[in-house]
């Protein structure tokens, strides 16, 4: 394995997933193979999902597959068991060239898909490689050479790669499109028929989506063959999981933070995400939330890839337990234990709403979906309410005062807006270690967390705070001592009657008490006035000698 996707893969294997209908066929009985029965088995996975169920019988054959179904009903074994069935691994004969292409829409999913992909195959040596932007090339280019059989991208990098010639897809004979909605959202579906053209026209082809609209349609028409199409589970437009809790609230902006303090001290609440609609807004909560002292961090397009990766690693690991984000992350991000998912900001519309919420809810297990509506987004709302049939149309005002809001998530009426000190148990962002992927710079700087507070653990935000107003000439050390400032002046050159004067200090302002001479270069004297001519009459004749402050023309 190499050396990136070890990285990747350490210590994340498939979690145990929520309990599943007791009446559902196992992986054996639909024909997996015994590695990867027993792979899964150890991973506490041993019955198949709706998703699973319909789409193995069917992808083992080989045949083509359009498949509608959300993140969060096991898609991803139900096309990645059948991969897995047709690459041979190295030890079986593979020529560590790519065989098998999982195509996706964000580097999020892709992560979590290999992860997957990696964990089912691990007893047999398969090799997966996630290859996205925002890294160096370098460790991607090193993994291709070594070899790989499995390659789950997005459309960008492998087009890259595949431009320099240090990608070769000729060998590829199962493609997987996942999220391919969310591929058209994001504009990539030209260069995803770019990437189909460079494929084997002898191939199987697998499409998975969660709504199918017109250009997914056609996508499918031209690039599979009598694809077979199932649906499974609850979609965008049936709704979000119905093992998901919903709770609406008229709110009012500057109350939110408060609301939320409260709601993060519920009863049961473990892994948090919190919506907001905009990058500022996420910092803006984050440093709120951080200042109370919860363990939190932001995720959002103006991080680097290690600040977000760290923040992703640290929330599955738990050392944080909130995750603030923009809707980057409202897709493709599979964190198993998230109880509770915050609308801070009401979405644009329906798919977004049922795309945050199912964050929680997923696989079976129950979750909990609280989404503030302010006055001005009441239009937008009853539009969401429509379309979903959720039948709350009016959300009841609410404030962090309101009865109403702690009978409904089961809150302790005695909590504040701060956690207690002896609730503070988790490790904080500044726990995990930001690893260095050369060339995903964060556009606010070094990449390791914005000003706002993505970047630090609890307590870091007040102790900048302290350190900015300090001033810069006594900022600490990292022995904690004061740096003097011994730097030397500056020194300048200094032209006189058109000829360079060098080595004469930099001008310092010295205002003496008492002292009566004009300001000027410390050790010298004030320079003198300058002089000027002046002309008589219009004429080209001058006066010469004239001091310029007693001229008057």
């Amino acid at each position: 394995m190499s050396e990136l996707t070890q990285d990747l893969m350490d210590g994340q294997e498939l979690a145990p997933t929520a309990p599943v209908r007791p009446e559902a066929p196992t992986f054996a009985e639909l024909g997996a193979r015994q590695e990867t029965v027993d792979a899964l088995a150890a991973a506490g996975i041993t019955r198949a999902f709706a998703i699973q169920e319909y789409a193995l019988p069917i992808a083992l054959r080989g045949t083509d597959l359009i498949g509608q179904a959300p993140t969060g009903t096991g898609k991803t074994l139900g096309f990645g068991v059948p991969l897995l069935e047709r690459v041979f691994a190295p030890s079986e004969g593979g020529a560590g060239v790519p065989q098998a292409l999982v195509v996706v829409p964000t580097r999020e999913l892709g992560i979590q898909v290999a992860k997957d992909l990696q964990a089912a195959g691990r007893l047999r040596g398969v090799r997966v490689l996630p290859i996205y932007g925002g890294v160096a090339y370098e460790p991607q280019i090193d993994a291709l050479r070594k070899g790989v059989e499995i390659l789950v991208g997005t459309p960008g990098r492998l087009l890259d790669l595949a431009k320099q010639k240090h990608l070769r897809l000729d060998r590829v004979h199962a493609l997987v499109l996942d999220e391919a909605d969310r591929m058209l959202d994001l504009g990539f579906l030209d260069d995803v028929e770019r990437i189909l053209a460079m494929l084997p026209e002898d191939r199987q082809t697998m499409l998975f989506s969660a709504t199918m609209p017109d250009p997914i349609v056609t996508l499918s028409r031209r690039f599979l063959r009598h694809p077979v199409t199932i649906h499974a589970g609850h979609t965008a437009e049936t709704g979000p999981s119905p093992q998901t809790e919903q709770l609406v609230y008229r709110t009012h902006s500057m109350n939110k933070v408060e609301i939320v303090a409260r709601i993060l001290q519920a009863e049961g609440r473990a892994l948090t995400m919190i919506f907001t609609r905009t990058k500022r807004a996420a910092d803006r909560v984050a440093e709120d939330l951080d200042f109370r002292g919860f363990a939190v961090a932001a995720v959002h397009g103006d991080l680097g890839q290690g600040a977000r990766e760290r923040a992703l690693r640290a929330f599955r690991a738990g050392k944080i337990d909130i995750l603030v984000a923009t809707d980057v992350a409202a897709r493709g991000l599979d964190v198993n234990g998230v109880t509770h998912v915050i609308n801070y900001d009401c979405p644009e519309d329906q798919d977004t709403y049922t795309h945050r919420i199912g964050r929680t809810g997923r696989a079976g297990a129950s979750g909990v979906a609280v989404t503030f509506v302010d006055w001005d987004d009441m239009p937008r709302w009853r539009i969401i309410d429509k379309t979903l049939g959720l039948d709350m149309p009016e959300p009841p005002e609410t404030y962090h005062t309101s009865p109403h809001l702690y009978t409904d998530l089961h809150i302790s009426t005695e909590v504040t807006g701060t956690l207690p000190t002896a609730e503070r148990t988790r490790a904080g962002l500044a726990a995990e270690v930001e690893e260095d992927l050369g060339g995903g710079r964060s556009r606010r700087g070094d990449g390791r967390g914005s000003r706002r507070g993505e970047g630090r653990s609890r307590g870091d935000g007040r102790r900048d705070r302290a350190e900015a107003a300090a001033g810069p000439d006594t900022a600490p050390l990292a022995d904690g001592s004061a740096e003097e400032d011994t730097r030397t002046p500056r020194r300048r050159r200094r032209r006189r009657a058109g000829e360079v004067v060098a080595g004469e200090p930099t001008a310092v302002i010295t205002a003496e008490a008492g002292s009566t001479a004009p300001a000027g270069v410390e050790g010298e004297a004030a320079p003198k006035p300058r002089r000027r001519r002046r002309r008589r009459g219009g004429g080209g004749g001058s006066a010469a000698g004239t001091p310029a402050e007693a001229t008057a023309d």
